[in-house]
């Protein structure tokens, strides 16, 4: 390896923003304490193929919050990132250059308020971009999610009505994290620190946490659960970063993740019951490098996994953005740094309420 050696159609919008049968079941994995890396895992479940790309965005992109009231957010990116997208209209994850890294996942108690149109919008397909875009750390990000300077818009499936609802992981390469939720009329409720290190679904994160204590390891005595459910799935991953072997190089530390991962991960099956959206099949998972900058995607649908560089990448202020697509191309293997191809900008989707 050299240096180490998918949001269209209403169903494919549903798969980005879910609604009340349907759910992104996720689960993110920080290891901030390894001695090699910062590295985050991060698996995408969903019922069907999201037909995700990568995309390399460069530094001074105009771009604008798409909130369509009149009031959006503006801003111009200070950072390059590559980032996943899913049904091409917005990102689900992704790094940027001074390693700050976002995972959107599912949450069915997310509430982002009512619109006040005196702050400027932010459509939820652009969340995950603007905290890229904007900021180098997990504190400069915290602080400014905590100045309200933008407001969340949902984001509707057309002829459904159905509003996403999500909340976001930041870590970057000092090991540090917040696990970010609007709850409660719209109030962001945000754990800052760097022993925040798991987060999958529902409940809201204050009871994952409680529930993490009725089990051994954590306080408790019953024993580590083994469903898919997403408690289960919480308690699962945070007892096994609690427990892995120090790595001898950055080889086995993405590796140690990538373990974990595939431990919480959901199987390639048929179940589509809507009452149990967390038996969603894993569609991809990632691996983002905080410390070397280097994001590592595999699709369950193939064998193989690929990595992208970022100090491969021409991320300057007016070069062109680039996208490597992967949903049709599932033969690339290894090192795609040099496979990204010039691109008209990924067209995110407005929000609205």
């Amino acid at each position: 390896m050299s240096r180490i050696g998918y949001w269209g159609a209403a169903v494919a919008l549903a798969a980005i923003v879910g609604g009340a049968d349907l759910a992104l079941a996720c689960s993110r994995v920080l290891w901030n304490d390894n001695g090699q890396a910062v590295v985050v895992g991060r698996n995408m479940d969903w019922p069907e193929d999201t037909r995700s790309d990568l995309w390399a965005f460069p530094r001074g992109i105009a771009r604008t919050g798409l909130s369509g009231d009149g009031n959006s957010a503006t801003w111009t990116s200070k950072y390059g990132s590559v980032v996943a997208s899913a049904f091409g209209a917005a990102t689900s994850d992704g790094m940027n250059e001074k390693g700050l890294v976002v995972n959107l996942l599912w949450l069915t108690e997310a509430d982002y308020g009512e619109r006040d149109p005196k702050i400027p919008g932010l459509s939820l397909s652009l969340w995950g971009q603007y905290l890229l875009d904007n900021f180098a750390s997990v504190e400069e990000a915290v602080a400014a999610i905590e100045r309200h300077e933008v407001q969340i818009l949902p984001v509707h499936v057309p002829g459904s009505g159905e509003a996403a609802t999500i909340h976001i992981a930041l870590a970057d390469a000092t090991g540090d994290s917040a696990i970010v939720e609007f709850v409660d009329g719209g109030a962001a409720r945000i754990h800052h620190g760097r022993q925040y290190t798991v987060m999958t679904n529902s409940p809201p994160f204050p009871e994952q946490l409680a529930n993490l204590k009725k089990y051994q390891g954590f306080g408790g005595t019953e024993p580590l659960p083994g469903s898919t459910d997403q408690a289960d799935r919480f308690v699962r991953a945070s007892f096994y970063i609690e427990h892995m072997l120090p790595p001898h190089d950055l080889r086995e530390t993405v590796a140690g993740v990538l373990s974990i991962m595939r431990n919480v991960a959901q199987p390639l099956t048929t179940s589509d019951d809507p009452a149990h959206p967390e038996t969603s099949n894993t569609v991809w998972r990632t691996v983002a490098d905080a410390t070397d900058r280097i994001y590592f995607f595999e699709s369950t649908h193939s064998p193989n996994i690929v990595w992208v560089d970022l100090d491969e990448l021409d991320l300057a202020a007016g070069a062109p953005t680039l996208k490597l697509g992967l949903a049709d191309n599932p033969d690339l293997v290894g090192d795609v740094s040099g496979a990204f191809k010039p691109s008209a900008p990924l067209p995110f989707l407005k929000g609205e309420f």
